[in-house]
């Protein structure tokens, strides 16, 4: 299965999506007229060069997540001359807020042959030198190669990448892009619909059922179960009246309650008392 991979040459100013609603800044749709294609990864505003686009899922993971560590190449105009000890620095790791990086490929380069003037130009001081470096990593951190080059005493200036793995904008001028195919990597099988168990769960065990609630014991399964839940547990009041209606007249009953009620001290029962005046 193939799939289709964009490679533009993004420009400074260029935000990194198709929609910018909020403040109308150019985006991406201001230079791709492709349906259904997304970019893979970032690049800065203020960041010029490759980005690839595409509308393949699993490409866009293999280019984009750092687990894939896809190696990224820029050319890197900094404020002032690298000494040995700062491209030391940057080769071995540097440390930064988020950590330290991965160690880096860099080297001294002249400018770029063919590279275009940028749009506002760049800012610097007349007094102090700028050099060019080619600077390679296999991380996406957030304005990465800006920290590292900061960290080591020399700020970027201009940020261009030339090359994501084997791709590379040899041959296109800013805003310009071409279209190629590529193989499309198999997508990672699904471990189907069950859930993972949340932490801690294979440790308690399974749950327990919990226990009806009054409700339930009472109304709700007499309802479900009818005359059978009503059978299998009457009341005593209604034991006794079946009972008494099988067996014995109006008139024992009575007798029996009266002599009942005798038994324990109680009053017995009488009609109501008139009220004397």
């Amino acid at each position: 299965m193939m799939a289709r991979l964009i490679l533009l040459n993004k420009p400074y100013g260029v935000l990194t999506q198709f929609t910018d609603r909020e403040n109308g800044r150019q985006t991406l749709a201001d230079y791709v007229n492709l349906p259904g294609v997304y970019a893979a990864g970032r690049l800065d505003r203020d960041s010029e060069g490759l980005l690839l686009l595409t509308d393949n899922g699993p490409l866009n993971a293999q280019i984009a997540h750092p687990k894939y560590k896809k190696t990224k190449t820029y050319w890197v105009q900094v404020d002032g001359d690298p000494d040995d000890a700062a491209l030391a620095a940057l080769r071995n790791g540097v440390m930064l807020k988020d950590g330290m990086t991965l160690p880096a490929r860099v080297r001294r380069i002249d400018e770029p042959a063919g590279l275009w003037e940028r749009d506002p130009p760049v800012r610097f001081r007349k007094s102090i030198p700028t050099s060019w470096l080619e600077l390679t990593i296999s991380e996406g951190r957030n304005r990465q190669v800006r920290r590292m080059t900061a960290a080591v005493g020399f700020p970027t200036l201009r940020l261009v990448r030339y090359a994501i793995g084997d791709w590379t904008l040899d041959g296109l001028v800013p805003g310009q892009w071409r279209e190629i195919e590529v193989a499309a990597p198999r997508a990672a099988p699904s471990s189907g619909p069950t859930a993972a168990p949340r932490s801690g769960d294979a440790a308690k065990g399974p749950r327990r059922a919990k226990k009806p609630s009054f409700a339930n014991r009472g109304g709700g399964q007499a309802a479900a179960h009818g005359s059978a839940y009503d059978d299998a547990k009457p009341s005593r009041k209604v034991h006794r009246t079946r009972s008494a209606r099988s067996s014995d007249s109006p008139s024992d009953i009575t007798g029996q309650d009266s002599a009942a009620r005798s038994s324990r001290g109680a009053r017995p029962f009488n009609r109501r008392r008139p009220v004397k005046d």
